[in-house]
């Protein structure tokens, strides 16, 4: 990629009322004096899966590839893009180092594609501090999670479907 690449800010935020339930996401996406903000909510999710699709939301929304640096509260995304995890999980067929599979594979796979295609920074920022952008995520993803009539998240009911239930 080249130097000319537009630059583009990310504000994330994912929200769940319960972990799992209802879950929310909101995004604000900054260029220069332009800015747009998203949300969209699932009936039955984790915090985790909306602080994933917050990301792939934001960078969903770019139409060509762009120098983004990408803020997020979630330590789950930051540190698995900044410490190269997720690239490992997949490499790996989404099994973890230690043993065991990785988390919300569909979302990451995503995530990972997306970062392909932009220069994408994840940069780690104290949640519910004074970051205007990120409080303004956190009530974009807070309100989608409130909403009525949800839809399924279909990447969490499959992981619901391939999971053994424990037994103790």
């Amino acid at each position: 990629m080249t130097d000319d690449l537009k630059q583009v800010i990310i504000y994330t935020d994912g929200a769940c009322i319960g972990n799992p339930g209802p879950g929310g996401y909101g995004v604000v996406l900054k260029r220069g004096r332009a800015r747009k903000e998203l949300s969209a909510g699932f009936q039955h999710t984790t915090n985790n899966r909306m602080e994933l699709m917050a990301a792939i939301a934001g960078l969903e929304l770019l139409r060509e590839p762009c120098r983004v640096q990408l803020f997020t509260d979630s330590r789950y995304l930051a540190d698995a893009m900044q410490q190269g995890w997720a690239q490992q999980w997949r490499s790996r067929k989404w099994k973890r180092e230690k043993g065991g599979r990785a988390l919300n594979p569909d979302l990451w796979g995503r995530l990972l594609d997306l970062c392909e295609k932009h220069q994408v920074e994840f940069i780690w920022i104290k949640g519910h501090a004074d970051t205007p952008e990120n409080k303004r995520c956190d009530q974009l993803a807070q309100a989608a999670a409130r909403q009525n009539s949800l839809p399924p998240d279909p990447g969490y009911e499959q992981t619901l479907a391939d999971t053994p239930p424990r037994l103790f």
